[in-house]
C-alpha cells in the first residue's frame, strides 16, 4: 500500500514550501536571522524554529524541558505559549545549527510522508494534545509551513510562491472560514450577500451568502446587488487573514462597495489565526 491519493496532493505541496524555506535561510549571515517578521515578536530564526519545533512534534519526538522568561509581552494565552516554547529555546541556536537542524527535520520528516501507509481518515496526534484526522493535519501543516514561508520572503525581501500549490491549499482554508466570519462574527443580516473580488497570483471571486435563520454559505457564482463588495489583491488577503497586518494599515488595498460598516465589522472579524 502507497499514499493514498487524497494525501498526496498535501504532502507534494509542504515539500514545496518547506524546501522554499530551506532556500530561503540555508545564505542567510547571521544578523539576517535576526530580521523581524510580521508575526508578533518573531525574528527570522524564531519562525524556522517554529516551524522546525512543529515538524519534530509530528514526528513524535518530545517537546524541549524549558521554562518561558516572563517578558514576551507577545505571549498572551495558553496556545501562545505552548507554541513559544519549541521558539524560546532555540534562540541561542547560531545561523549553522539553525540550517542543519531544519535539514535533518525535512529530511525525517519527508521520509515519513513518503511512508505513510495510514487512510486519510486516520486520527493523529495534533502539536496541544488533541486529535485531528491525516488528512486535515496534512493539509494545516501545509497551510502553516505556507503562510510561514511568506512571512520570511516579506522579512528577507525576496518574494515569491504565492501561486504555489500551498497558496492553493491555504486559500481553501481561508475561504472556508468566511461563512462564519461574515454571518456570525459580523453580524451580516439574513438575506444578505457579500462578495470578495480577489485579484493577482491567485485570483478568484466568492459570494457569502447569508440565509433567512442567519446562516452564511459560501460560492462562486455571481451576486446581483450585493450588500458589501471588497476587493484586494491576494498578498492582502492572506496578511489580513492570517493576523499580519490591520485593515488600517493597508486601506490603500482595500477597496470597499456597498455597506461601509459591515464590511468594516467583516474586516474587524477577519483574521482567523490566533
Amino acid at each position: 500500500m502507497t499514499v493514498h491519493p487524497s494525501l498526496q496532493t498535501s504532502i507534494d505541496a509542504w515539500t514545496h514550501s518547506i524546501d522554499a524555506i530551506s532556500e530561503l535561510v540555508n545564505p542567510l549571515a547571521e544578523h539576517e536571522w535576526n530580521l523581524a517578521t510580521e508575526c508578533p515578536g518573531w525574528s527570522v530564526r524564531d519562525v524556522v524554529s517554529h516551524v522546525i519545533g512543529l515538524e519534530c512534534e509530528m514526528l513524535g519526538d518530545p517537546r524541549p524541558i524549558h521554562t518561558l522568561p516572563r517578558d514576551l509581552f507577545h505571549v498572551t494565552n495558553e496556545l501562545s505559549r505552548y507554541m513559544e516554547v519549541q521558539v524560546d529555546v532555540r534562540r541561542c541556536h547560531t545561523a549553522p545549527e539553525m540550517t542543519s537542524e531544519l535539514e535533518y527535520t525535512v529530511i525525517r520528516r519527508g521520509r515519513q510522508l513518503r511512508n505513510e501507509k495510514r487512510a486519510p481518515d486516520a486520527m493523529v496526534r495534533w502539536p496541544g494534545g488533541s486529535e485531528v484526522t491525516l488528512e486535515e493535519a496534512l493539509m494545516k501543516r501545509v497551510f502553516d509551513v505556507w503562510v510561514h514561508e511568506q512571512d520570511l520572503r516579506r522579512a528577507l525581501n525576496k518574494p515569491g510562491n504565492l501561486d504555489s500549490p500551498g497558496a492553493a491549499i491555504t486559500r481553501d482554508l481561508l475561504l472556508s472560514a468566511l461563512p462564519k466570519v461574515v454571518a456570525k462574527d459580523a453580524g451580516a443580516a439574513p438575506q444578505s450577500a457579500v462578495v470578495f473580488d480577489v485579484n493577482g497570483p491567485m485570483e478568484f471571486m466568492r459570494t457569502v451568502r447569508v440565509d433567512a435563520d442567519g446562516r452564511g454559505s459560501i460560492d462562486g457564482s455571481v451576486s446581483l446587488g450585493p450588500t458589501a463588495t471588497l476587493a484586494l489583491d491576494w498578498e492582502t488577503y492572506v496578511r489580513l487573514a492570517c493576523g499580519r497586518v490591520r485593515p488600517e494599515a493597508v486601506s490603500e488595498r482595500l477597496k470597499i462597495e456597498g455597506d461601509q460598516q459591515l464590511a468594516e465589522a467583516i474586516l474587524g472579524h477577519f483574521a482567523i489565526t490566533p
